[in-house]
């Protein structure tokens, strides 16, 4: 399976460059219930006040985290079918068996959901697993066992984290033997944007817990063993120990709106974008030095029916100022098909104001 890179591009292409919403797995919604509400497991009186050593965490830990091995097929350049595996981890988050994991972990070189999905527990058994929902923008997805006697993973509050504060990442790292990897470390930072093809995950976690290949979707969790992000990706090159991991309260909204409806109807604004910066600003002789410029309008989109036009500059959405690609991605995360919502712009040098009825996946 791929793992992301980091490239400054924001994901929101749909028709021909526009505004696009992640598209979910076409099988039915698991049953609904809270993603966000799991039974809460009852704690092991900690080393430390509320928190546990690290022997205890693992302890605590390992029945909730699993092995996730995914299957696809691709054909070669002669026509012959290749088949691939990748191998990944998730964690489960209610009795109904329902497991979180990223997107790329279980989706293919062609973007669609892999053939076969087997997930293994901590006591050994084996299950095949389906996919409840994916989203690809923000690279979670959801699975679903038919497994007794299982053990959720309690949700921790990712606004609670503080740089510097010990967590323990989980993970089948390089997919060795014997159990997942733990390793622990700080957080190194807060609300870091990871932007790369179609993936946008704002507020991410940055940890120098080592996070390697297979560790794609396992739990960052702090000491009280509670789940805090979820490991997406690691910077490679000349970066050492840095990892990224999807804020759990960024995940938990994304995650209860897979299991009710399978995917994310975010709403479209029907335009494809530019960051401006001072240097662009200067060169251009624009109004600001901020914002997000159009350069493209879909004919007949709810930009173009709003009055929005080539070479506007959205300054906010509502009251949210739209500085950057992620101010504008997280503003319209809010928001879904055919609701209204009031823009801030600049139109040929003059500000100006109106409302905007965004628009669903074509």
């Amino acid at each position: 399976m791929r793992r992301p890179t980091f490239v400054l591009i924001l994901a929101i292409v749909a028709l021909a460059g526009v505004l696009a919403a992640a598209c979910g797995n076409d099988g039915s919604a698991g049953p609904t219930g809270s993603a966000t509400a799991t039974p809460e497991r009852s704690e092991a009186a900690g080393s430390s006040g509320g928190n546990l050593s690290t022997v205890e965490l693992v302890q605590h830990l390992r029945p909730s985290v699993v092995h996730i091995l995914s299957e696809a097929s691709s054909f070669n350049v002669f026509g012959q079918v290749v088949p691939q595996e990748g191998v990944g981890t998730g964690f489960i988050i209610d009795t109904e068996g329902r497991i979180v994991t990223n997107n790329h972990v279980v989706t293919g070189q062609d973007g669609n959901a892999v053939d076969k999905i087997t997930v293994t527990l901590a006591d050994g058994r084996e299950f095949g697993a389906s996919v409840i929902g994916r989203d690809p923008p923000t690279d979670l997805a959801v699975l679903k066992i038919d497994a007794g006697d299982i053990t959720p993973i309690k949700l921790g509050n990712a606004s609670e984290l503080q740089v510097g504060q010990d967590v323990v990442a989980m993970g089948n790292a390089l997919n060795l033997p014997g159990g997942p990897t733990v390793t622990k470390g700080v957080v190194s930072a807060l609300n870091r944007l990871i932007e790369e093809g179609d993936i946008t995950i704002q507020d991410a976690i940055q940890t120098d817990a080592s996070i390697n290949p297979g560790n794609s979707g396992g739990p960052l969790v702090n000491m009280r063993g509670e789940v805090v992000g979820i490991t997406t990706a690691v910077i490679r090159g000349n970066a050492e120990s840095i990892g990224l991991a999807i804020s759990i309260d960024s995940a938990k909204p994304i995650v209860q709106e897979l299991i009710e409806s399978g995917n994310v109807k975010r709403g479209l604004l029907g335009v494809t974008i530019v960051q401006i910066t001072p240097s662009i600003a200067e060169q251009l002789n624009l109004p600001v030095d901020h914002g997000i410029g159009i350069r493209q309008v879909q004919a007949g989109g709810p930009a173009a029916k709003a009055g929005l036009a080539e070479g506007d500059i959205i300054l906010k959405i509502q009251d949210v100022e739209i500085n950057t690609s992620a101010d504008l991605f997280s503003a319209l995360s809010k928001y879904r098909a055919g609701e209204t919502v009031g823009i801030d712009y600049y139109h040929n040098g003059k500000k100006a104001t109106t409302d905007l009825t965004l628009g669903g996946q074509p």
